[in-house]
């Protein structure tokens, strides 16, 4: 028997269990997988709560590595002993699971298990962001909310890779100098500051092309604000609750603005859509043009823990639980 966390009803971390479960032969198309390091994002509490309702019971987690034990019928792109990741298949948070086989990518020998649980669905949501959704251009100044989280951190690097000026903001001092040393030229912190009127400042009031909004209700109403004519609002998560209804008209009253709300899956939903944008994500992370921060590290069977320390917003950069 191997160990799993499993979900019967939604509510708090303490609705996460650490269970015995059953991991059987792995069918057509599967492959049977032993994981070494399991990542922690923010959708996994979306489930948990169910706010993003799953059927119950469930595994969570989305994101993991590990290396292949064996494969189903059908499947020739992976062998046992193959290290192995992988960013949008549930059933993460357990020691053995079997996964889609279309779901994994190869591991490169320059990237270990700690950093791929770290950085896969972190990591490709940043491709996403700035080479899909709306590609980023040199001599261009962003604002990025939570700029110290895990996808934060990537943002801010990737960004500055790309030629861009980036502004962050992030809830305190310690997380300011931690956005900055990850290429985040300008930190805004939002305990003392208002983030509308520093973008205003910074730009001499021309304002940005473009908001990269993970935190939600909190932010959303002055993330438009920060838009200059035309400019695009990315919403692509909800930290501090769902946005509240609005008309579409206040996007024409604040410059005639764009609004998206992306997913991964979405941009990944493809054979070919994955394998290229984890080897731009592999690329960039090799090059040491992006560093993956691993800020906590909790044990798989204390995921609860690691949830609250999420929730709290008391985590910086990735976290990971450990196998």
């Amino acid at each position: 028997m191997t160990h799993a966390i499993r979900v019967y009803q939604p509510g708090g971390a303490e609705v996460m269990r650490w269970e015995e479960v059953a991991v059987g032969a792995p069918g057509p198309g599967d492959v049977r997988l032993r994981q070494a390091v399991v990542g922690l994002n923010y959708i996994d509490v979306y489930h948990r709560t169910g706010l993003y309702p799953l059927p119950l019971p469930f595994t969570p987690g989305l994101e993991g590595a590990g290396v292949v034990e064996s494969v189903g019928e059908g499947v020739t792109d992976f062998s046992p002993g193959d290290r192995v990741a992988y960013a949008s298949a549930i059933g993460g948070y357990a020691e053995v699971r079997t996964i889609a086989a279309a779901s994994l990518v190869h591991l490169p020998d320059a990237i270990d298990f700690d950093t791929a649980a770290a950085m896969m669905l972190q990591g490709m949501t940043v491709d996403m962001l700035i080479n899909r959704v709306r590609p980023l251009q040199a001599g261009e100044t962003i604002l990025i909310h939570a700029a110290a989280g895990g996808v934060g951190l990537i943002l801010c690097q990737w960004a500055k890779a790309l030629g861009a000026t980036v502004i962050g903001t992030v809830s305190s001092d310690a997380k300011a100098e931690l956005a900055q040393a990850h290429g985040c030229d300008h930190a805004i912190v939002t305990a003392r500051q208002d983030f509308v009127a520093e973008v205003v400042r910074l730009t001499d009031g021309a304002k940005l092309p473009v908001v990269y909004d993970s935190v939600g209700r909190d932010t959303f109403a002055k993330s438009l604000d920060c838009l200059a004519r035309r400019g695009l609002l990315v919403s692509f998560g909800q930290a501090s609750g769902p946005v509240e209804s609005f008309s579409p008209a206040m996007l024409v009253q604040k410059g005639s603005l764009f609004l998206t709300r992306p997913s991964l899956f979405d941009y990944v939903a493809t054979r070919a859509e994955l394998e290229q944008s984890a080897a731009a994500l592999f690329e960039v992370v090799a090059s040491g043009k992006v560093k993956i921060e691993i800020g906590q590290r909790f044990a798989l069977a204390d995921a609860a823990e690691a949830h609250r320390a999420l929730e709290s917003r008391a985590t910086t950069g990735s976290t990971i639980l450990t196998v």
